[in-house]
């Protein structure tokens, strides 16, 4: 009897709740709906609470309550899960009230929800270097924030996807054997994260595309890829000579060797 008695009470609670504000949807008293959006957004009740403020930024455009509506409008959004209509709403305040004491935090939060919105690596990244460039931003704009440490943290995170992004492309070209792909993923992938934790085999990679390239090439271009292949070879023995990849490196050196030598021989007897 008692939990029939609950049920009841919660099930009048939630439609004495919908009738009310559906009611105040339908009202003309706009500072009504100004504190009741408020209301409804520190209950976390976001949707209620962000379509208040979006029908209430055109009442309250020009006046004192403009820059409180945007800025709830914008963690309204947030707060609903929607970044990219939240990143949106915080880069509108920032335009719209510049000098505003949230401006910062407002900048911070629109960097903020390109990260929230930035995908696995094997997708699309357009989102992940919108969230570098705008934490860049922002660290340049307020270089004594508390949040540049937060920042750069974030930043070092999206990088890493970027680079892992970078490699898995690569790797998918040297994989399928197209190594004239790879050689152009590789070498571009090494110049643009030279620092990158995967640089070792990166530089393997390209070696030993430029190896095969050379091997699978025919008789009239094979000197020049092998050429290619032994430059390549020095390249990476010289800054990782104790590799983890030496018996593979030892093994094409001596393939590349073989090939000039015996080119050297035939060049000889003709």
């Amino acid at each position: 009897m008692k939990k029939i008695l609950f049920l009841i009470v919660l099930v009048s609670t939630l439609l004495a709740g919908c009738s009310e504000y559906q009611k105040l949807l339908k009202s003309n008293d706009t500072n009504l709906k100004y504190k009741k959006a408020i209301v409804y957004y520190n209950e976390e009740q976001y949707v209620k609470a962000a379509t208040l403020f979006e029908e209430l930024i055109p009442v309250f455009r020009g006046t004192s309550k403009a820059e409180t509506v945007s800025y709830y409008m914008a963690y309204s959004n947030y707060g609903m899960g929607d970044y990219i209509t939240g990143g949106y709403y915080f880069r509108n305040f920032i335009k719209n009230f510049p000098d505003s004491p949230y401006a910062e935090e407002c900048l911070y939060m629109s960097a903020y929800c390109y990260y929230k919105e930035s995908p696995k690596p094997r997708l699309d990244q357009t989102s992940t270097q919108e969230a570098i460039d705008a934490f860049q931003l922002y660290i340049n704009r307020y270089p004594n924030s508390s949040r540049i440490e937060e920042g750069n943290k974030l930043i070092d995170e999206l990088q890493d996807k970027l680079v892992y992004k970078s490699y898995l492309s690569a790797r998918n070209y040297f994989d399928r054997e197209h190594y004239p792909s790879a050689i152009i993923a590789l070498q571009n992938a090494i110049k643009d994260y030279p620092g990158s934790s995967y640089r070792e085999e990166l530089m393997f990679m390209l070696l030993e595309s430029r190896f095969e390239y050379a091997v699978k090439s025919i008789d009239e271009k094979q000197n020049e890829r092998f050429n290619l292949a032994k430059e390549e070879y020095f390249a990476f023995v010289d800054e990782f000579p104790q590799s983890k990849f030496k018996k593979s490196t030892d093994r094409m050196i001596k393939v590349i060797d073989a090939y000039f030598e015996k080119d050297k021989s035939a060049k000889e007897d003709n």
